[in-house]
């Protein structure tokens, strides 16, 4: 969940962003010669996808040159889109994917007007959770779709191929829902230290699982785990049950482990959890 005590890294990681942190600058990962060539044929564009409560910012990612690609819509973490989720983005588009990270909170603000808000200051909290409070759960559905749908418009997108989500933190609860609300087109879905996976509630994003046709990755953070031990093992029920392809593990790293800069990032951990994700989109996509 993104609470201070699951989330000591955000004030970090978003100072970070605010320096345009990156990956190929900071050095956090190292890159082999031939990931760093493949980084540097990325195409990268600005774009706006019009959705049905108006229109969302989005960074756009691609391979260079001629070709067609299975599509990757990227959910970012409670602190939105911000430079180092832009090189993510870029690495995986690197691997051969047409990748979009939108700007979830649009419909409240712009990335560089929340740029400087800290989680973990009492303002900083309330207006991250209030861009939050705006994505109803008929808002993500209605987004995910015209996202799917924009990736699905863009030349260098196979639609021979499905279409994979990823989400972290608060992402991983919105992923799920993208794969129930586009069942035909999402054929993979990973999370990491995806928060509020499993509740009691109604519309707990477990009981969407028997809606898609996805396979699944989560990885589960240490310190999430031990708040709510119950939760990996709904996940697994909940695949078996389904009958869906489900991956669930708890890595040796807390909260925010998968997102460089941030103060708990663990590249051994997080390069382990890339790799899942790597098999999970060669396999399903």
């Amino acid at each position: 969940m993104c609470d201070d005590e699951t989330n000591p890294w955000l004030p970090d990681d978003i100072a970070l962003s605010r320096r345009s942190f990156g990956i190929g600058a900071g050095a956090v990962v190292a890159l082999t010669a031939a990931e760093a060539r493949a980084q540097a044929a990325v195409t990268e564009k600005d774009v706006v996808v019009k959705t049905a409560d108006g229109e969302s910012d989005a960074a756009l990612f691609y391979p260079s040159g001629k070709g067609a690609w299975p599509a990757v819509l990227i959910w970012t973490d409670i602190a939105g889109l911000r430079p180092v989720f832009r090189e993510m983005g870029k690495r995986l588009a690197a691997q051969g994917y047409v990748v979009l990270v939108p700007n979830p909170f649009y419909r409240s603000a712009k990335p560089a007007a929340y740029a400087t808000l800290n989680f973990g200051t009492p303002e900083g909290r309330q207006a991250l959770m209030g861009y939050r409070g705006a994505m109803s759960n008929d808002g993500v559905d209605k987004d995910a779709a015209a996202y799917v749908a924009f990736l699905d418009a863009q030349p260098q997108t196979s639609k021979k191929k499905k279409v994979g989500v990823q989400g972290y933190c608060m992402g991983g609860p919105l992923s799920f829902r993208t794969a129930a609300a586009v069942p035909n087109r999402i054929g993979a879905v990973g999370t990491f230290h995806g928060g509020g996976l499993t509740t009691k509630m109604a519309d707990s994003p477990h009981l969407l699982v028997a809606k898609t046709k996805a396979a699944y990755a989560c990885c589960v953070a240490q310190n999430d785990d031990k708040n709510q031990p119950e939760s990996k093992d709904i996940l697994k029920a909940t695949f078996a049950e389904t009958k869906r392809p489900g991956y669930v593990e708890v890595y040796a790293a807390n909260h925010g482990w998968c997102v460089p800069g941030s103060a708990v990032y663990n590249q051994a951990e997080a390069e382990r959890a890339w790799g899942v994700l790597s098999e999970l989109y060669k396999k399903n996509l």
